[in-house]
């Protein structure tokens, strides 16, 4: 692909590694001269030092055959402009960091994919990995679904039963639901079905329309997320 990242700060820097390793084309629009010159000598692609939210800027940077434009800054004027620009030249795809939540609704107008503020989401990944010690990895989805990764404990009431005994049992709530398992980390996940066995040991993945409170732990047999 041929992507135009904005930026080459905290958040740029590495989404242009990223980017450069993948094989991609990768062409860098940072303002700063000494954060353009660091990406310029890290990294085997095109850097210009500019103001990307000028359009000739993003004509230097050949955004009329672009496939990607990625806006990183760290403010959400300078993204919302760059984005503007980048529907102007029909980039196919405009992805942009929103850093104040009352923005995000303007860059949904523009139609611009968003991610808000990856400062605040991994504050909230650290305190959840303090918080609920059992969740080896979690995504949130809405305002209080989850799907998580956890590890089922010889104490866990889920352990030796079957996912559809889990369920007539009431031991696993309707709203949730084990989506795949890993038992042997040297072979491919297990899909699970009614008649799947859950064992301890077992590393779960899990949808959780509750998200994923000491209540819902309990079930694979972490009492530590209760402090117990």
């Amino acid at each position: 692909m041929y992507i135009i990242i904005i930026g080459a700060g905290d958040i740029g820097t590495p989404l242009i590694d990223i980017a450069t390793e993948s094989g991609n084309e990768v062409v860098v629009i940072e303002r700063d001269e000494l954060r353009a010159n660091r990406a310029a000598d890290a990294f085997d692609c095109l850097v210009l030092h500019a103001d990307a939210t000028t359009k000739d800027t993003l004509s230097d940077a050949g955004a009329e055959r672009a496939d990607a434009l990625i806006s990183t800054t760290d403010q959400d004027a300078t993204n919302v402009m760059t984005c503007l620009l980048a529907k102007e030249f029909e980039v196919p795809a405009i992805l942009s960091v929103v850093h104040n939540p009352e923005h995000m609704g303007l860059f949904e107008q523009i139609g611009v994919n968003t991610m808000q503020n990856p400062q605040q989401l991994i504050a909230e990944y650290l305190y959840r990995a303090v918080a609920r010690p059992a969740i080896v990895d979690y995504m949130r989805i809405g305002d209080e679904a989850e799907v998580f990764e956890i590890t089922v404990t010889e104490e866990a009431p889920i352990a030796g039963k079957t996912l559809q005994e889990a369920a007539q049992s009431g031991v696993l709530p309707d709203d949730m639901l084990v989506v795949a398992i890993e038992r042997d980390r040297n072979s491919h996940p297990i899909t699970p079905q009614g008649d799947t066995t859950i064992t301890e040991g077992d590393l779960l993945t899990v949808y959780s329309g509750v998200g994923a409170d000491p209540e819902i732990t309990d079930i694979f047999g972490h009492y530590e997320d209760r402090g117990e």
